[in-house]
């Protein structure tokens, strides 16, 4: 496929990506909002010198906060333009950036047609497009070029099923890649795969997400989720994917009377879902209490539903070992550098292909085990749930897996700063 049959698909099935924009609103009000900006019509921007961060949603958006932070810090002067595709990307981002104030300007980036990134680039006119993880829009790398725009791929990641369907799209996809000026991957692997799809100037950086700071609110919050469990254990599955929780809920009841008193949290990872699980929670006759209508907690409660956005920290902190989503179906698993960030056990499905490198990297540190569906898993928390010692030993693995890992910001900075005119050394 070339560009421009790929342009024509873009305008042919318009109707459709609008149609689907506003049935998710129905859910998701987010979807409605601002919906100029998806076809790159903006309120008026001052002219400034702009750093342009493109994280899609909550997970690239988490992952850019230490970069951010840090160009922010070296280039005083300068503004970032954050854009989004999710209203939940854009509510963190938010929750994340609003102390910096008007030095952090977030939209959303417009579809991907040669006009729409056409405008968006006279608009902004930023000095430095810098794509999050996987990002590669054809039609806007090639604007960029057009523009003289460089294009950085940072904490990028491809997976091996990422890449097959990539090579589908022939000279599309190749052409995009081999556009972009600099690539920052997170692993080997990583970076061999992007360059099979074209890329060249490639440079291994690290994760970001090692570098990314635990907000000390966080910590409150989650000091005060434990206040109100009390002291029983209190096992996490985060980031959970449909499907997922009903496995999960069914061998939770198996495994209640290994459990005891052991309080199970679910935190699902699309918000459009609340509801749904906890009816899944309800209908096994279990009791369930929702994180947003604490501190009125109910006698007995069973399962604490993790309602709320922008608190995975929180929970993460609240609880005494953790399931990270996403990989108990195949769906590619979730990232579980956060949770050993903070020295909690992690357990971890089959599923990983997404985070395929960091999620071996751990298990080979002692800090995660892999489970062989809900049974096994249940089982496992059952262990850790009884065994302080062995919950001990894991959580210290877990947080020195952590802290053996940081740094990747400062490498990727060294690499960016010469597109801004600097030099930065770590």
């Amino acid at each position: 496929m070339n560009r421009l049959l790929y342009s024509a698909a873009w305008w042919l099935g318009m109707p459709l990506v609008l149609g689907r924009l506003w049935w998710r609103g129905r859910r998701e009000p987010g979807y409605r909002a601002h919906l100029g900006e998806r076809f790159s019509f903006y309120p008026a921007a001052a002219p400034r010198e702009r750093i342009w961060v493109h994280a899609v949603s909550v997970g690239e958006t988490r992952a850019a906060e230490p970069l951010i932070d840090a160009l922010l810090a070296a280039r005083p002067q300068a503004q970032i333009l954050l854009t989004h595709m999710t209203p939940t990307g854009r509510a963190t981002g938010k929750a994340l950036f609003g102390r910096h104030g008007e030095r952090v300007l977030q939209a959303y980036l417009p579809y991907d047609t040669g006009l729409m990134a056409a405008r968006f680039l006279r608009h902004f006119q930023p000095r430095l497009c810098i794509l999050m993880e996987t990002e590669v829009w054809p039609n806007l790398v090639a604007a960029c070029r057009r523009a003289a725009v460089p294009v950085a791929l940072v904490n990028a990641r491809l997976s091996a099923k990422s890449l097959r369907q990539g090579l589908r799209y022939g000279g599309l996809m190749r052409d995009a890649a081999g556009a972009i000026d600099l690539v920052a991957a997170q692993t080997a692997a990583d970076a061999e795969r992007i360059g099979q799809l074209g890329a060249r100037q490639i440079h291994i950086t690290g994760s970001l997400k090692f570098d990314v700071r635990v907000p000390p609110a966080a910590l409150e919050t989650g000091a005060w989720l434990r206040a109100q469990i009390g002291s029983r254990p209190v096992f996490l599955c985060a980031s959970t994917r449909e499907g997922e929780e009903a496995l999960i809920l069914d061998a939770f009841v198996q495994a209640l009377p290994a459990l005891g008193e052991a309080l199970l949290m679910i935190v699902p990872r699309h918000p459009q879902r609340f509801d749904e699980v906890e009816r899944l929670i309800s209908a096994r006759g279990l009791r369930v209490q929702r994180r947003s209508r604490l501190p009125a907690a109910q006698d007995g409660v069973q399962v604490l539903l993790g309602d709320s956005m922008g608190e995975m920290f929180a929970y993460y902190a609240a609880c005494d070992c953790a399931f990270i989503g996403g990989s108990l179906l195949p769906l590619g698993g979730q990232n579980l550098i956060e949770a050993c960030a903070l020295g909690k056990p992690v357990l971890i499905g089959e599923h990983t292909f997404n985070f395929a490198q960091v999620t071996e990297d751990a298990l080979a540190a002692g800090a995660a085990v892999r489970v062989d569906g809900a049974a096994e898993l249940m089982a496992q928390a059952v262990r850790l749930v009884q065994d302080h010692a062995a919950r001990q030993a894991m959580g210290a693995a877990a947080q020195g897996f952590a802290n053996q890992h940081r740094g990747a910001t400062a490498r990727t900075l060294d690499l960016l700063m010469p597109f801004l005119g600097g030099v930065h050394t770590s």
